[in-house]
């Protein structure tokens, strides 16, 4: 199969008007549109998504099963985020609850994450341990933006190599799409959960 019949969706976290994590995952498509994938951002902002409850079917749910109906589509899914309080943001966290294996087993995840401050390590590694409770096959290249005021001038990168780490995030994107994960994770074992409902 070529690259021309991948798909990559970018998931952005972020509800800002002005959000440096949904210019930095505009260069991650970027990046993986010029490498031959065709390319669609999953903004937040359009999606009525309430807060989750297990008691309540996804088709019931606003916005729901429309999102999950574009994850499933995507051969390769970028989740970007801002860190707030040493995690991912809330509404990320929603739309990843309102999914499941079916969107995200032996899928090919890539990780972003934008900061204010410091390298946004813990968000990576939260948004990473739900992928593996999901069993999708995480990248293990990831984009950090510390920093992001001073790293971001209108959407555009002011630092070329921090400029060329997020580029290859949308590279490795279309490189691994058709990677073919084995075993299953012991997390994804262990994931009872809601599973999207």
């Amino acid at each position: 199969m070529s690259d021309s019949d991948i798909h990559v969706a970018a998931l952005c976290g972020s509800l800002r008007a002005e959000s440096h994590t949904r210019a930095a995952l505009e260069v991650v498509l970027d990046a993986a549109a010029g490498a031959g994938a065709t390319t669609e951002l999953l903004d937040l902002r359009e999606y009525e998504l309430p807060i989750f409850d297990a008691d309540r079917d996804r088709e019931d749910a606003g916005d729901a099963e429309r999102l999950a109906e574009r994850v499933r589509a995507a051969d390769t899914i970028i989740l970007g985020s801002p860190m707030y309080h040493g995690s991912y943001a809330s509404p990320l966290k929603t739309a990843l609850d309102y999914c499941g294996f079916d969107e995200f087993a032996d899928t090919t995840v890539g990780l972003l994450a934008v900061s204010g401050g410091a390298f946004p390590v813990t968000a990576l590694e939260h948004m990473r341990s739900v992928c593996r409770a999901l069993n999708a096959w995480v990248i293990p290249h990831e984009a950090a933006v510390p920093n992001a005021s001073a790293a971001l001038d209108n959407g555009e990168f002011v630092d070329p190599s921090l400029e060329k780490r997020v580029r290859t995030l949308g590279l490795r994107a279309v490189q691994y799409a058709r990677i073919e994960p084995d075993p299953d994770s012991f997390e994804s074992d262990q994931n009872v959960g809601a599973q999207g409902k």
